[in-house]
């Protein structure tokens, strides 16, 4: 499997060339239109900065490798009083299953963490405000117990929404040996160590 990211909560997934789009934004600072192409396009849930199903090229029909399985959560800690519902997105192809947490916005259940099995990748929001915030994030990371982690959702001037955090404060919760910045926007996996990896924003290909 092959995961690029797009900017803010937004990944391409691709498995024996099919692509899947997940969470296309418009409008958030400093980061360009979406200009891409998928086979197919999920949504967390229906914020600008997350359903921007209309900027991506939808590509024709063709059998999806990916199974997909649908977790629902809460897009704040008050049982989405505060902002609506979230959907988690489990996708696995070719024996790896990596787990898009949208807008998380609280801790885990026991019932949600069964529903969700192995996670050897998760894509978990860390800015705060409108998610968890980075220790929030980091308890996350530890009721899931994946191998790799990529952190989503923040501030890294000029890009992302203003008023959340960056990404440091997350990271700065792990030893520097298990923080992995990246050069590019991809990963190929598996990866060759487990891990925190920040990849580095490009505009979509």
């Amino acid at each position: 499997m092959k995961l690029t990211w797009l900017g803010h909560a937004c990944f391409l997934l691709e498995q024996d060339g099919y692509r899947i789009l997940t969470d296309p934004y418009t409008g958030v600072e400093g980061y360009p239109e979406l200009h891409t192409a998928a086979h197919t396009v999920y949504c967390s849930h229906q914020h600008f900065d997350h359903n921007a199903a209309g900027q991506v090229e939808l590509l024709p029909a063709r059998d999806c490798p990916f199974t997909v399985r649908e977790v629902p959560s809460f897009h704040d800690g008050r049982n989405g009083a505060l902002r609506g519902e979230n959907t988690i997105r489990v996708f696995t192809a070719a024996g790896v299953s990596a787990v898009h947490l949208g807008d998380l916005g609280h801790q885990l259940s026991p019932a949600q963490l069964e529903a969700i099995g192995t996670a050897d990748l998760v894509m978990v929001p860390v800015g705060g405000v409108y998610t968890v915030d980075a220790a929030e994030a980091r308890q996350v990371c530890e009721a899931l117990s994946p191998r790799w982690i990529v952190p989503m959702h923040y501030r890294h001037a000029p890009y992302g929404l203003p008023n959340v955090a960056g990404a440091e404060d997350f990271l700065s919760l792990w030893r520097p040996e298990q923080v992995h910045r990246m050069d590019g926007p991809a990963l190929d996996l598996p990866l060759p160590e487990a891990g925190v990896w920040l990849p580095a924003f490009r505009a979509a290909p």
